[in-house]
């Protein structure tokens, strides 16, 4: 973290090559910035030359990308608590359990004051404030739920791999429950109202809007049992985390970090990734609009990003586009981490203004490919591009970002600074006493069972059905005598005016009657509550929250 005066001024600087002196010139800002590293200039590391990324431009979004084993998770580590710093908070999720050291000093060690000497680094070792969470509780840390409500259709498509056809019929479902009041809180409301809906019960009430055939609603039953079997019910159901957690600060100012402990399900990416989705899903729809900041409100890293696009339907993917380009002025910053930038759609790639690319591999054809498109994301420089990717070391990436007007700063080969935290996981008894201390274990440990679809259908088909009414027989009217009929029409005029002026002053007759039946006006109200939940849906179908 920097707010120093700007390297081209900086004792030493004159004394720079030419070539050094030109890319540190890019990187002279004049406002509070994130220190990266120092320019590395054939294997020279010049402590003089710093690139940095100003702190006002990171809702512009980044990309951290490279090949397994280069560095990126430490990358992000040392970015992250440069933010918490700065008062900004961070969301990250930890795949492997070894981003967990953030909370605690790093361990001074020769080599850690090797890498600060070579790069102008005041290492001083400093943890971090952290909440630790853990999807559904599976893992340590305070449980994250969501409501397959609030999850919506196209991310739960997306998590049970279904086809576009498949992802229309369950918004079908999505839409009749929200319409008839059936609270779809876990997998078993959403088995129930499908069940339901392919009953001859449940066929005829969706005449009106479409139906559901029986092979896709078995192929979705199925995928639903699969997922449960998988352990994945518990991240479905309430309580439900409220993502306004991820934006607090600490009460000495610094950015909370919330680190999602991931471990327990690493085996499951498609469903942690598709859940990262709806974390910022619902950022974007609950935060209101700010434009640009002096800093950013949150910065969230999307590690493992090529897992959320693979496979991804159109609608899912064109949802993604959406959310990330306007996200960016609710002052959020998103930065995907992953191996190549081709793992991200090119709509996608186009919005991250900040990029860190660490050493790539070409051994094979395909690597060879993925290097040129690599190569082909950044703008002209002096550099070989081609040949430098696959030489660098670990710990050392090219960057380029966005300048404080907007503009990308000169590619920079960089030798990057080292975390002050600590690199690796924390112990896991500092781990557990941290959840179990925190205030928000109270809140989300416990999950609860409210009355919601299940138990609605549920009570609906234990109703016995009603008898029929016997038929009376007719009984004959004899015809009314000569001159009674003007008499008998007077009469009959005079005994509708009273009967509605009688139903005037007993609140509208029938419907009167009807709607003061408690019963009716709860139902009402309950209809009344679903129908501006389902038009309040956002790009992805998930729920606005009732705060």
């Amino acid at each position: 973290m920097s707010t120093a005066e700007p390297p081209s001024t900086t004792p030493g600087a004159e004394l720079l090559p030419p070539a050094v002196r030109e890319i540190a010139a890019g990187y002279a800002f004049t406002g509070p910035a994130l220190d990266l590293g120092a320019v590395l200039l054939d294997g020279t590391a010049h402590r003089d030359a710093q690139v940095r990324i100003p702190l006002g431009v990171l809702n512009r979004h980044g990309l951290v990308a490279g090949a397994t084993g280069t560095g990126k998770t430490k990358t992000l580590q040392l970015i992250a608590e440069q933010l918490s710093a700065q008062g900004v908070p961070v969301f990250l999720a930890d795949i492997k359990g070894d981003v967990s050291g953030i909370s605690a000093p790093g361990t001074p060690s020769e080599r850690t004051a090797a890498r600060a000497a070579e790069v102008g680094q005041s290492w001083s070792a400093q943890g971090c404030p952290t909440e630790y969470y853990a999807l559904g509780g599976l893992g340590t840390g305070i449980p994250i739920r969501a409501t397959v409500t609030s999850f919506g259709p196209l991310l739960l498509a997306k998590v049970l791999d279904l086809n576009e056809t498949q992802e229309s019929s369950l918004g079908l479902v999505f839409h009749y429950a929200d319409r008839n009041g059936l609270e779809l809180y876990d997998l078993k409301d959403l088995t129930a109202v499908i069940t339901f809906l392919t009953s001859p019960e449940g066929k005829e009430e969706l005449k009106g809007i479409g139906g559901i055939s029986a092979a896709t609603a078995g192929v979705i039953l199925r995928s639903l049992t699969m997922l449960e079997n998988e352990g994945a019910g518990a991240f479905f159901g309430e309580p439900e985390f409220d993502t306004a957690e991820l934006l607090r600060t600490a009460p000495d100012g610094r950015g909370l970090v919330s680190a999602l402990e991931l471990p327990a399900v690493q085996d499951r990416p498609r469903l942690f990734s598709t859940f990262l989705m709806w974390l910022l899903a619902d950022l974007y729809q609950e935060l209101p609009e700010v434009g640009d900041l002096d800093k950013p409100k949150l910065v969230f890293f999307f590690d493992e990003a090529h897992l959320l696009f693979k496979g991804a339907s159109k609608a899912f993917l064109e949802a993604i586009t959406q959310t990330v380009r306007l996200i960016r002025s609710k002052g959020v910053g998103i930065f995907f981490v992953t191996q190549t930038p081709k793992d991200v759609p090119a709509d996608v790639l186009a919005q991250l203004g900040n990029r860190v690319q660490h050493a790539l591999r070409a051994f094979t054809p395909d690597d060879a490919k993925a290097l040129k498109a690599t190569v082909s994301t950044f703008p002209r420089s002096s550099y070989d591009l081609s040949e430098l990717l696959t030489s660098l070391g670990t710990g050392e990436a090219v960057v380029t970002v966005l300048s404080e007007k907007g503009a990308p700063t000169p590619v920079a080969a960089t030798r990057l600074r080292a975390p002050q935290s600590l690199m690796g996981p924390v112990e896991p008894a500092a781990l557990r006493a941290a959840v179990d201390a925190s205030a928000l274990a109270a809140r989300y440990r416990d999950a609860i069972d409210r009355e919601s679809a299940y138990e609605k259908l549920a009570a609906r088909a234990a109703r016995p059905e009603p008898e029929p009414a016997p038929v009376p027989e007719p009984v004959p009217v004899p015809p009314p005598a000569p001159g009674e009929e003007a008499q008998e029409a007077r009469g009959s005029q005079g005994s509708r005016a009273s009967r509605e002026s009688g139903a005037e002053k007993d609140g509208g007759g029938v419907l009167g009657m009807l709607m003061s039946n408690p019963a009716l006006k709860s139902f009402a109200r309950s209809a009344g509550s679903q129908l501006g939940r389902e038009i309040s849906r956002s790009l992805f179908g998930t729920s606005r929250r009732r705060r």
